[in-house]
């Protein structure tokens, strides 16, 4: 068996190696996307406009806009006398929020009531709107703490925020994308193998050759399978040595754990490949299930804010477990059982998919 078998990978290798926008797909855009995703797709902002329109000329208000100019998130300040332009300034996005200082702040911080200052925010960008909001309460909180007096400009709140205490959102962001880069390739090669020989005419010749059903199905399966495990090694030496993330699991446990995510993943794009005719129709099935997979995969929104009868339709998806495996392992120190917990699954859906793309491609040979 390992003769014909050993054929049949080489020939899948040497189709790619001579397709070089397969190729470049393969080994450029995973790159690319690490550096793109792990910089530009994130949650923190950064280097917004703040309007100041501050009514009090008093000690507490001038070291509350002090805090604000000098706050990291920030980008510039504008101090308006009044509140005249300012709606001018939000309609045209020059800023994303306004913060109205009212002319008693100061004096009743002295007099030991609350100083209650307004923050106006751009409703058209609802998500940076609420995260600076936190990013305010924080500096609101910080100079409440120095008032000595005991004043409460705002309910304060302590917090601690365990795995990643500094929420920095490349630690999410980066993990993330090893079960996304990691996917890319195995679908991409698996969707088109069997497709691309009914297409090229060639799938004629498999019938016909001294090649087994299985061994056929293992010719398209490995090659996808080390593409995929490739990938994802990759990001993983990356995520480590170049970005400098944390990583406190086991390496052995998430390169199991990424075996079984890739073969699961595979036997999906067997499946799709089984029942295709062209690579046109392979790569719009492909293109339709990545992002029904990634969606759901807890990527893009928590699986928490889901509705319960589509959690539990989750379990299903390989991603949703390989991602959560995949962030323990980098954030926390998942344990073996957990990591389990979360690879069963993976290896009933790998079994289940890579059965029903084995019997879906010998059902296409005979």
């Amino acid at each position: 068996m390992l003769g014909p078998l050993r054929h049949t990978i080489i020939k899948e290798f040497i189709t790619l190696i001579r397709d070089p926008a397969t190729l470049r797909v393969l080994v450029a855009a995973p790159l690319m996307q690490l550096l793109i995703f792990s910089f530009a797709a994130s949650m923190e902002v950064r280097n917004i406009h703040i309007a100041i329109v501050n009514e009090d000329s008093g000690r507490w208000s001038q070291e509350l806009v002090r805090r604000l100019e000098s706050a990291s998130f920030v980008d510039s300040t504008v101090v308006l006398p009044s509140s005249y332009g300012l709606e001018k300034m939000i309609d045209q996005r020059q800023v994303l929020l306004a913060v109205h200082v009212p002319a008693d702040f100061s004096r009743s911080i002295d007099s030991g009531t609350s100083g209650k200052v307004q923050l106006i925010f751009d409703g058209r960008r609802a998500n940076s709107a609420q995260i600076t909001f936190s990013y305010i309460q924080g500096i609101v909180n910080e100079l409440n703490n120095d008032l000595r007096s005991g004043a409460i400009l705002q309910p304060t709140a302590s917090a601690r925020h365990w795995f990643n205490p500094n929420l920095i959102f490349m630690w999410f962001m980066v993990p993330s994308l090893v079960a996304t880069l990691a996917l890319m390739p195995v679908f991409l090669m698996s969707t088109l193998s069997v497709a691309r020989e009914r297409e090229m005419g060639t799938f004629d010749q498999l019938v016909v050759s001294p090649v087994s059903t299985l061994e056929i199905i293992l010719g398209k399966l490995l090659p996808a399978v080390f593409a995929g495990m490739s990938s994802g090694t990759l990001i993983i030496i990356l995520a480590i040595y170049a970005y400098g993330l944390p990583f406190n699991g086991s390496m052995s446990l998430l390169l199991l754990s990424m075996l079984v995510f890739v073969c699961s993943i595979a036997g999906i794009g067997l499946t799709i490949s089984s029942q295709c005719n062209t690579q046109q129709q392979a790569f719009l099935g492909m293109f339709g299930s990545v992002i029904l997979i990634m969606t759901t995969s807890g990527f893009f929104s928590p699986v928490d804010n889901m509705p319960e009868y589509l959690q539990l339709l989750v379990q299903a998806n390989p991603a949703k477990h390989f991602m959560d495996i995949v962030l323990g392992s980098f954030l926390k120190s998942m344990t073996t059982a957990e990591v389990l917990a979360n690879l069963w699954p993976m290896a009933v859906i790998g079994v289940v998919t890579v059965s029903s793309a084995s019997f879906l491609v010998r059902r296409s040979l005979h």
